[in-house]
């Protein structure tokens, strides 16, 4: 089986993962899920390209999504996972989404519970988060998953990625149909772009909703 390498978005670490990577590594599946969170897009692209290098064969890369961002940057990958993600070209940031689907709808789209501080960073009002990103998950497992996050900085709002891979990688884009987090308008463009597409009855993150389903998914392509 290839590699698997999973990028978690913003907001998130690791160890949201761990279900997930946990079924995956105790069927002989070699799993890595680095710590993209709170760098630049550039930096964070080019640390996991080193690994994405070293890998023994091409391995498969699931991107979460921001972590769809970085997987945009990345070459020399067997097939692009895209999971609730965000499909961009260089020079398409969050304002450019934001703006686009103004343009198209006359409003502005909902955007998560953010709170900013005095120093740059961003944080996830934990008061609603878990009907913006776990809402189809157990108390338990939503209880543990907003105890994780962590701030990012708001330039996360201001890059784009370095690369636009999903044009020439295959790729499968994974839309959640009970997303809050991202606007619905949003991942109709991004699933457009992607050259296969599957639907969930989900929320945001289906890898503590869905874990079996998503290991599944994952497997067919390893």
């Amino acid at each position: 089986m290839r590699p698997l390498i999973i990028l978690h978005g913003s907001w998130h670490q690791p160890a949201h993962f761990d279900d997930v990577a946990g079924r995956l590594r105790r069927e002989g599946v070699e799993v890595t899920v680095p710590d993209v969170g709170a760098r630049p897009i550039a930096e964070v692209t080019r640390t996991v390209q080193e690994i994405v290098d070293s890998a023994a064969e091409p391995p498969v890369v699931l991107g979460h999504s921001y972590g769809g961002v970085i997987a945009s940057g990345l070459q020399g990958v067997s097939h692009l996972i895209l999971l609730a993600a965000i499909v961009s070209e260089p020079g398409e940031t969050a304002r450019y989404w934001i703006d686009r689907v103004m343009e198209e709808t006359g409003r502005e789209p909902e955007s998560l519970p953010l709170i900013f501080d005095d120093e740059g960073m961003t944080h996830l009002d934990r008061t609603a988060v878990r009907e913006a990103l776990y809402a189809d998950c157990s108390d338990a497992v939503a209880e543990r998953a907003t105890a994780l996050l962590r701030p990012e900085p708001v330039s996360i709002f201001t890059e784009s990625p370095i690369g636009a891979s999903w044009k020439d990688t295959p790729n499968t884009y994974v839309v959640c149909s009970e997303d809050r987090a991202l606007a619905p308008e949003m991942v109709a463009h991004f699933a457009a772009r992607c050259e296969m597409t599957v639907t969930w009855r989900a929320s945001h993150s289906p890898f503590l909703s869905r874990p079996v389903e998503l290991t599944t998914l994952i497997r067919e392509q390893l």
